[in-house]
């Protein structure tokens, strides 16, 4: 019996909560086309968040990200275009059920592979910035290999 793969492909929709705006200028050309610029912004800020789980009362917004777990192996691949080399990266946070923080991951190449610490319950995903000034977001890619 062949594996099977689960995939998800994440977006950077045109709601702006979560988003870095102070000085920016955003351009949202397709689904998957996102131009983003911000001469003045400090390397090391978040540009932008996505959450596997939210307080629809509190944000009126419905969860970006598919739930994953400590029990399976994962695939990340990133599709993002910066006018610095290495300037921009990923980080996921990994939470527990308490909203405490129960591991990180820095993707800061195309692809990679990965697994959750086992005490997660939700995470985030942050789009920072480690020195650019513009980028062009397509989406990200979060894989799981189903046995």
């Amino acid at each position: 019996m062949a594996n099977k793969i689960r995939q998800w492909k994440i977006y950077w929709n045109e709601y702006v909560n979560e988003t870095y705006l102070y000085g920016t200028e955003i351009d949202f050309h397709a689904k998957d086309d996102v131009e983003f610029k911000n001469l003045l912004m400090p390397p090391g800020t978040i540009i932008k968040k996505w959450y596997s789980r939210v307080n629809f009362q509190a944000g009126r917004v419905e969860p970006t990200l598919p739930i994953i777990d400590g029990e399976g192996h994962y695939h990340i691949s990133v599709n993002v275009e910066s006018d610095v080399k290495e300037g921009i990266f990923l980080r996921l946070l990994f939470l527990d059920k308490n909203g405490e923080e129960a591991g990180s991951l820095f993707v800061d190449k195309p692809e990679m592979e990965f697994t959750c610490p086992k005490k997660t319950n939700s995470y985030e995903a942050q789009l920072i910035c480690a020195g650019a000034h513009s980028l062009h977001f397509h989406s990200f890619t979060i894989s799981e290999r189903m046995e």
